[in-house]
């Protein structure tokens, strides 16, 4: 069982290297946090030229910037914290053959540490909205529920991927390859209306597919669609609860293998 208490405990310990990963990212580095701002916002710049105005992918009446701002979002948070969350224990190898903590702080803080880039990108959304005249609906009373299924997911996956890419290398080399390819299986170029019918009652399992159109609803007005929402909060809760206890039962053999 995972002992919260003890994580409790050690909380200094994950401030600091929460603090850690944020300074190490932007360490020597000419435009420091700002990449949090260049990246996200370039992207969607690329993809509005080429999805929005060459390939005429439908927005479902939405400003294409910001329709595909807001699942870039969500998720660059999901896949940059899958990857740091992933390789955590295998960049801290020394720490963990040398002294005792529990281990799970490791991918913890490389998941608290990428919140700062996720609240600039949220200040950059905010100025984005006020220039285009897009006012939020009340659906944004639903965004903390939102990121917590988003935090669950990226949680869950990250600590089953650190705990396996201790044992198995592999899990490294083929992170960046399947992450590129998860971008597809999520509605970020594209609207979930775009499935076929007949596929959406899989498609809808993917947790990230209610969380992107969750955000999209929020900050855009529209009807929150918790037909896309409620299967991916379930897989989410699923996947952390997994996650979690597949990392505590591989956890004592880190310090032999690492």
């Amino acid at each position: 069982m995972v002992d919260f208490k003890e994580l409790w405990r050690y909380k200094d310990l994950l401030y600091f290297l929460t603090l850690r990963g944020i300074k190490a990212r932007y360490a020597q580095s000419v435009l420091g946090v700002a990449w949090a701002i260049i990246v996200p916002l370039f992207t969607t710049l690329v993809f509005t030229v080429v999805f929005g105005n060459l390939a005429q992918v439908d927005s479902d009446g939405m400003p294409y910037i910001l329709f595909s701002y807001l699942a870039l979002w969500p998720w660059n948070y999901f896949s940059g914290t899958l990857t740091e969350s992933a390789n955590s224990l295998i960049q801290n190898a020394n720490m963990i053959t040398k002294v005792y903590f529990p281990r799970m702080v490791l991918p913890l803080s490389a998941i608290l540490s990428k919140l700062l880039d996720f609240t600039i990108a949220f200040i950059v959304l905010v100025v984005m909205l006020i220039y285009i005249g897009q006012v939020p609906g009340w659906g944004v009373l639903f965004l903390p529920m939102l990121i917590l299924q988003l935090l669950m997911c990226s949680l869950g996956i990250g600590m089953f991927l650190s705990a396996l890419a201790v044992k198995y290398r592999d899990v490294k080399h083929a992170l960046t390859f399947v992450v590129q390819l998860l971008l597809y299986a999520a509605p970020v170029v594209y609207s979930t209306s775009a499935v076929p019918v007949e596929y959406q009652k899989f498609y809808i399992l993917n947790p990230m597919v209610g969380v992107i159109e969750g955000f999209r609803a929020a900050f855009l007005a529209r009807p929150m669609p918790w037909e896309w929402i409620w299967p991916g909060t379930l897989v989410a809760i699923v996947f952390f609860i997994f996650g979690m206890f597949y990392f505590r039962r591989m956890e004592r053999i880190f310090a032999d293998v690492a």
